[in-house]
C-alpha cells in the first residue's frame, strides 16, 4: 500500500521544470507547489498539472517551505527543489524509513550526474558546512540538501523561526537537538532546469552561508533542551 505523502515544493519562477517534476511524483504523493510571487505563470502551470497551489506574500526559502509543511494534511511530508535537479520518483526510499519508524528525518545526500550540477563554489560551501554540522551536533551528515521527509506535525512542533536561507540547517539543527533520528540516504543530482538563484550564483551562496554561520551561532549559544523523539523513544 502507497504511503499518503505531502510534497512541498517552493517555487520561484520553475514553469519550465515543474511539468516534468510533477509528472514524476509516485502514487499516493501528493504534490503542494509553494508560489513565491512567480511572473513566469508558475502557479497557473502547476495548478494544470494537477498540483496544489499556495501563494506566499512572503519571499524567502524558508518562508515557502514552512508555509508548504503548514498546508499539508499528510502524516509525512517531502520537501523538494521545483527545478528538475531532484527526481520526485527517488522519494519512496527517503520515506521508507520514517514511515516504518527507524528513523526521524532522513536527509538526501546529493550525487551529482554531472559537473554542472552543483558548481564548484556552492560544492565547496556544502562541504565546509557539512563538517561545521558535523562538529556541532554529531550527526553523520555530508550534504544540506533539499530534500528530506519526516512527519509533519512533530516537525511543526519544533517551532522553526527561520523563513530565509538557514531554514534547513534550523530543521536539521533542532531536529539534533531534540533527539531524532537522523538518516542520510544517497540521491541523484541531475542540472537544475534554469538558473539557480541561490547556488547558481556567488552572491547567492554567500547569502545563504552568511545566514547558515548565524544559525550556526545561535545553536552554539543556546542551552540543550531535553530529547523529544517523534516516537517518543
Amino acid at each position: 500500500m502507497t504511503a499518503a505523502v505531502d510534497v512541498v515544493l517552493p517555487c520561484l519562477d520553475e514553469a519550465a521544470a515543474l511539468p516534468g517534476v510533477l509528472a514524476r511524483l509516485p502514487e499516493g504523493y501528493r504534490a503542494i507547489v509553494v508560489d513565491d510571487g512567480s511572473p513566469d505563470g508558475s502557479a497557473e502551470v502547476a495548478v494544470a498539472h494537477g498540483a496544489t497551489v499556495v501563494r506566499k506574500p512572503r519571499r524567502g526559502f524558508g518562508a515557502a517551505v514552512h508555509a508548504g509543511i503548514e498546508a499539508a494534511d499528510a502524516p509525512l511530508v517531502a520537501v523538494l527543489d521545483a527545478d528538475g535537479s531532484l527526481d520526485p520518483a527517488d522519494l519512496p526510499p527517503l520515506v521508507a524509513p520514517v514511515l516504518a519508524g527507524d528513523a526521524d528525518l532522513v536527509l538526501g545526500r546529493r550525487r551529482p550526474s554531472a559537473r554542472s550540477a552543483w558548481p564548484l563554489h556552492a560544492r565547496l560551501a556544502n562541504r565546509a558546512l557539512s563538517r561545521a554540522i558535523r562538529r556541532a551536533t554529531g550527526v553523520a551528515v555530508h550534504d544540506l540538501g533539499p530534500m528530506r521527509v519526516a512527519r509533519r506535525e512533530p516537525l511543526l512542533a519544533l517551532g522553526l523561526r527561520d523563513r530565509r536561507s538557514g531554514y534547513p540547517l534550523e530543521m536539521l539543527l533542532a531536529a539534533s537537538a531534540a533527539g531524532w533520528r537522523i538518516r542520510e540516504l544517497d540521491v541523484p543530482y541531475a542540472p537544475r532546469v534554469g538558473r539557480s538563484k541561490v547556488t547558481g550564483t556567488v552572491r547567492g551562496t554567500a547569502t545563504a552561508i552568511a545566514d547558515m554561520r548565524r544559525m550556526l551561532q545561535e545553536h552554539r549559544e543556546r542551552p540543550s533542551p531535553a530529547a523529544t523523539a517523534p516516537n517518543g523513544s
